[in-house]
């Protein structure tokens, strides 16, 4: 099997330093590349190729918001995870909306870092409905009502199964619990998803989940 290639980024040097030896030293996981600065990061990717990257959100320089928004943008972009100090902070929800797959906080264990990154690597978010909930809810203020209806305007455009769908997906199911929930085989989950994703030019399943959020989809949901 490949090694997923993974690059650190963040601007303290005691903090890359331990994620270095956590992250490195497991198997099947390769350190390609450390940058202290988000404005190094697009040279870095594109010479070291990383599969993730693991992207602080505060530094002095170019945060990790800008830099994230920059690398999703990218053809072939690598999958980001965001480190951050906070359950509830509005940039991290900010670099969540911009494509990034997840989120760790800097104090997680190493085995649950390792986790996330292999998560990650394989296409799967790293974020619990419970926390999505508490971000949604920290990022309520005056602009909801406005998020709601750009949302709402942007969900129309799904069918009936697709809406059921996103819906699963934004309550944090898997595509195996979504195909047993709505009864349709794991192939056919898959085949809505990148369904989703591409008539909502959205780029992964935490998108998606915002998104069901912001257009009050899971309003109803709160029983499961």
């Amino acid at each position: 099997m490949t090694a997923i290639r993974v690059l650190l980024v963040d601007d303290d040097p005691l903090v890359r330093a331990g994620l270095s030896l956590m992250i490195g030293g497991a198997d099947g996981i390769e350190i390609v590349g450390e940058a202290a600065d988000g404005a190094d990061v697009d040279a870095l990717v594109d010479r070291a190729r990383p599969d993730v990257v693991l992207m602080d959100i505060r530094m002095p320089g170019t945060d990790g918001l800008t830099a994230t928004e920059r690398l999703r943008a990218l053809p072939e972009a690598p999958q980001v995870v965001v480190l951050t100090t906070f359950h509830a902070d509005d940039q991290v929800l900010r670099a969540l909306r911009a494509g990034a797959a997840g989120f760790v906080l800097k104090d997680t264990p190493p085995a649950e870092i390792v986790d996330a990154v292999r998560r990650v690597a394989a296409g799967d978010p790293v974020l619990s409905p419970t926390v999505t909930r508490q971000l949604m809810r920290h990022a309520a203020g005056t602009a909801a009502d406005t998020r709601r209806t750009r949302a709402r305007a942007r969900v129309a455009g799904l069918n009936d199964r697709e809406r059921e769908v996103a819906v699963t997906v934004g309550r944090g199911l898997s595509n195996a619990e979504i195909s047993a929930e709505l009864f349709m085989s794991v192939a056919t989950v898959k085949t809505h998803v990148s369904r989703i994703l591409a008539k909502l030019g959205l780029n992964n399943r935490v998108q998606i989940a915002l998104l069901a959020h912001d257009a009050g989809l899971l309003d109803d949901e709160d029983g499961h």
